[in-house]
Order: C-alpha cells, then sequence, then structure tokens
C-alpha cells in the first residue's frame, strides 16, 4: 500500500513543480505571455488525470485489505462473519474493478491536493494579467477582458474558457465529495 500512496504523492510533487517552474517564468519578466498559466493549468490537469487513474488503482487494493479487515480477521479472532465472504474476495481477485468512478477520482484528488494548486494558478494568472499595466491603472470591466487576449482569441473568450473549465473542476469536487462512500465499509 506504501508503494502506491508514493505513487500518488510523487505525481502531486510534479504538479507542484511544474506549477512552480511556469509561475516563476511567467511572473520573471513582464514580456512573458500570460498564456503560460493557461498552459500550467492545462498541465495539471494532465496531473490530475494521471493521479486520478492511480488513484482509481490504489482503490482496488485498498478494497481489498478493507475486505481482509471486515471478514478474515474477525474470523481469526473467534467473531461470527459471513461464511460466503471469501467468495467475494475471490470474485474481487478474478475481475479486478475500481469501487469509484473516474469523476469521482477526478473530484477526490481534486479535493485532497489539487484545488489548492489550481486557486495558485488563478491568483497568479491574474497578478500577471495587472502586472504589465502602468502605475496608477485603475480596472474597468471592458478593458479588464482585453488583457486577457491571446494572439487571435479575444480576452472574453479566454475568460469563458478559464470560467468553463473552473466550474468543471468545482462541479467534480462537489460531487465527489457527496459520493465518496468507500470508507462506510
Amino acid at each position: 500500500m506504501t508503494a502506491y500512496r508514493q505513487r500518488l504523492d510523487m505525481t502531486t510533487n510534479w504538479s507542484v513543480v511544474t506549477t512552480a517552474g511556469l509561475a516563476s517564468f511567467a511572473l520573471g519578466d513582464v514580456n512573458n505571455s500570460h498564456a503560460t498559466f493557461l498552459f500550467a493549468m492545462f498541465m495539471n490537469y494532465f496531473f490530475l488525470r494521471l493521479e486520478a487513474r492511480r488513484f482509481r488503482t490504489y482503490e482496488i487494493a485498498h478494497h481489498r485489505v478493507r475486505i481482509m479487515e471486515r471478514f478474515f480477521y474477525p474470523a481469526m479472532l473467534g467473531d461470527r462473519v459471513d461464511p460466503g465472504w471469501h467468495q467475494l474476495l475471490l470474485a474481487e481477485l478474478a475481475k479486478p474493478r475500481s469501487p469509484m468512478s473516474r469523476a469521482d477520482a477526478l473530484g477526490w484528488r481534486l479535493n485532497r491536493n489539487y484545488l489548492w494548486i489550481y486557486a495558485a494558478v488563478l491568483l497568479a494568472w491574474f497578478a500577471k494579467l495587472d502586472l504589465g499595466q502602468p502605475k496608477g491603472w485603475i480596472l474597468e470591466f471592458p478593458e479588464a477582458l482585453a488583457l486577457a487576449d491571446i494572439g487571435n482569441f479575444p480576452g472574453w473568450l479566454v475568460f469563458a474558457g478559464v470560467f468553463a473549465f473552473y466550474c468543471h473542476l468545482i462541479w467534480l469536487a462537489l460531487r465527489a465529495a457527496r459520493t465518496y462512500p468507500l470508507e462506510e465499509g
């Protein structure tokens, strides 16, 4: 079980290091594009999906351990348990399946680690948009959208894409918070 946990932690570490490196690059020079933070969001999503896949694999092994804890150890200590419990374990071993969906795994990892990383990337992106402005500049709504222009893509489209992406992340996190029943038995 420790090896699975190390693999999960390693993916989170990659995400943190990548985010820190891209933020240092983007904030290090005013001439560097704010699109670097959009790339950081993409890279973090890649790491999140990788970690969610690893988490589902971890949950397969964790589920088997829970079966053993629930039935095998009490039987060894003299408690009466369902005599057909070993059929459940044999079925798990014959056809492994994750006890959680991909969306739940994504949401669970978001809740545990990645929402904080995404919040930092979003705040750094807003800071980068503001850093290139002259001193005394006052943010007004229509001009603020133009700050996010990337080539031929208008700023409102970039903001809409980031907003939709973060709404998706929040939806995944809220959904997983309500549907993670694995500790119940």
